[in-house]
């Protein structure tokens, strides 16, 4: 390949790495369960403070046990680091997460999102996921 041809490889691997991270918020906040083999390979494996997953459907189960008991949520993800190295990548995200409880009670999460990611034949996926907390509200802990 010429420097052309990386520059452009690298700049679509990392603009879908970005697109996955943005999807993410996407699937867990309007319940879109049925694209999660668009975002995650078979064999993913999540440690998040609701608990483990070990594969796409151990993963929407654990993500239902929790948001399904919530009326709303919304995911804003930022600070993107995105590291690709050949057919494999990590992407470090902030993520600022509003439950909302009931129509009276709001909480607020922040967290840290470090993704893996590999190639495959339809795109990147993500294969593994860690969720950091940084801060929750106390309404939050009343319900995890």
């Amino acid at each position: 390949m010429t420097s052309t041809e990386t520059m452009i490889r690298a700049l679509a691997d990392r603009a879908e790495l970005a697109d996955l991270v943005v999807r993410h918020s996407l699937w867990i906040d309007e319940g879109r369960y049925d694209e999660t083999d668009r975002l995650f390979t078979e064999d993913v494996v999540v440690n998040s403070p609701r608990g483990q997953a070990h594969g796409i459907q151990a993963l929407i189960e654990l993500v239902r046990s929790g948001h399904d008991t919530y009326a709303r949520t919304l995911h804003s993800k930022s600070n993107l680091v995105i590291e690709v190295d050949g057919e494999t990548a990590t992407v470090r995200a902030h993520d600022i997460a509003v439950f909302v409880l009931d129509d009276r009670t709001e909480a607020i999460a922040a967290g840290i999102h470090r993704y893996g990611a590999r190639r495959t034949e339809d795109g990147w996926r993500f294969d593994r996921l860690v969720v950091t907390p940084v801060a929750l509200t106390e309404a939050i802990g009343r319900v995890l």
